[in-house]
């Protein structure tokens, strides 16, 4: 099994924002700091998800767990229903994801066991710089 730690960060609301995504996998790990632009905090946890999604497909990845620290994503997921039109889209792509995996898990873990993936997301916000133009 896979186990995938996710975290976004938004340097204001919105702000320049970043996402971070640690993965084990056996005795391997790989981290990934990914500039994200302009977005706040909520979107930015949602695209993180999206991102290791899309990553655990490419690399064919079968049995993946998921990790967060978000429990807007978390619910989101579990519940398969989000308020804000603002993340539907986003929430619906992720749900479409998860269903071209063989077994996909999400859990709520608390900040602090998440700590890897919310210093990789806070270096993706640094990432941003000469993405000026670049707004989402």
């Amino acid at each position: 099994m896979i186990t995938v730690y996710i975290d976004g960060a938004s340097a204001g609301d919105p702000g320049w924002s970043g996402a971070g995504i640690f993965i084990k996998k056996n005795n391997e790990v790989e981290r990934y700091s990914l500039p994200l632009g302009m977005m706040n905090n909520h979107k930015a946890e949602f695209t993180a998800c999206l991102k290791a999604l899309k990553h655990c497909i490419d690399n064919e990845y079968e049995i993946v767990s998921f990790r967060s620290d978000s429990q807007a994503v978390v619910h989101a997921i579990e519940k398969e229903y989000v308020r804000s039109p603002e993340y539907k889209p986003l929430l619906e792509e992720i749900l479409q994801l998860t269903k071209r995996i063989n077994l996909f898990f999400i859990k709520w873990v608390p900040s602090k066991e998440n700590k890897a993936a919310d210093e990789l997301a806070r270096k993706a916000i640094h990432l941003n710089e000469g993405m000026h133009d670049k707004i989402e």
